[in-house]
């Protein structure tokens, strides 16, 4: 399955090869976009705050109250925000569009 990511700048793209079962997030790193996932997908910040496209959000599960929460805390935040850790690749979204929001940092890569 395919997964498109829209660069921080919104100008970049990248696409990447996805398997049924992948985290977003995993997904995301694999293909070096600057999503720190700090907590490791337990929930606990926001560091991998993406921006879905709209068109696909609706495809969506949708969110939990504890990841309500801590989009809360993410900086940027949109109507269409999600966790990237919280959402698992299914055929049905095959094609989704995410955008890396710009004030994404991730203080694991040198600068």
């Amino acid at each position: 399955m395919r997964v498109t990511f829209i660069h921080a700048d919104g100008k970049g793209r990248t696409e990447a090869e996805a398997q049924s079962g992948d985290i977003l997030l995993d997904v995301a790193q694999r293909h070096l976009m600057p999503l720190e996932g700090t907590c490791e997908g337990q929930m606990a910040c926001s560091t991998c705050h993406v921006i879905v496209d709209r068109q696909d959000f609706d495809r969506l599960p949708p969110t939990s109250e504890m990841e309500e929460d801590m989009l809360d805390l993410a900086a940027g935040v949109r109507r269409t925000s999600r966790l990237s850790c919280q959402i698992v690749l299914t055929p049905d979204l095959n094609g989704l569009t995410v955008h890396i929001p710009p004030e994404s940092r991730n203080m694991q890569v040198p600068h």
